[in-house]
């Protein structure tokens, strides 16, 4: 049963630029940079049948390619810090390729997904002192990327682990 998810793949350019970002927390589970990715939609745990059909109807996707900026670093958690991410600066292209995405899930049946957050995750929290935290935000919060071009999205596979990788791209979808 594999467990799938949407993402736009983070180039290896603006992966290095994230990966200097490294450091400074205590008890950080620091991703990898070849695992840094936009999730666009999660979907979970699901039967062969249902990846296939998945797999097919994001294929109907047509989008054009875009371009997008990572824009500040934040933190999920509040008050207890459970993880450290990279900003996307808004885009209506990545929007509505993620709002297609949404619709497509739910005519396949499957639940409404929370509010789409885009960022890139950088690290895994556990017991983080927000003090910590905070100092690391304010060092290094001005984060910017360069503009970089979205061609595709993927589908990616995982296995059932406490996060960060590996992933497994099973499809790639080519954008306009």
């Amino acid at each position: 049963m594999p467990r799938l998810f949407t993402a736009i793949e983070i180039p290896e350019d603006v992966g290095s630029t994230l990966s200097l970002l490294r450091g400074g927390i205590s008890g950080a589970r620091w991703i990898d940079p070849e695992f840094y990715h936009v999730t666009l939609r999660f979907v979970g745990d699901v039967d062969d049948a249902l990846a296939r059909d998945i797999a097919l109807m994001l294929g109907q996707v047509r989008r054009r390619a875009f371009d997008m900026v990572l824009d500040g670093l934040d933190q999920f958690g509040g008050h207890k810090p459970r993880a450290v991410f990279a900003t996307v600066k808004a885009n209506p292209a990545l929007l509505e390729l993620q709002a297609e995405q949404e619709r497509i899930m739910q005519r396949l049946g499957l639940a409404p997904e929370r509010s789409f957050r885009p960022h890139v995750t950088l690290a895994r929290l556990r017991d983080a002192s927000t003090r910590q935290v905070a100092d690391y935000l304010a060092m290094r919060g001005l984060y910017r990327s360069m503009p970089f071009h979205v061609p595709r999205f993927v589908l990616y596979s995982s296995r059932d682990s406490v996060g960060g990788g590996p992933y497994v791209v099973e499809a790639e979808y080519p954008l306009g």
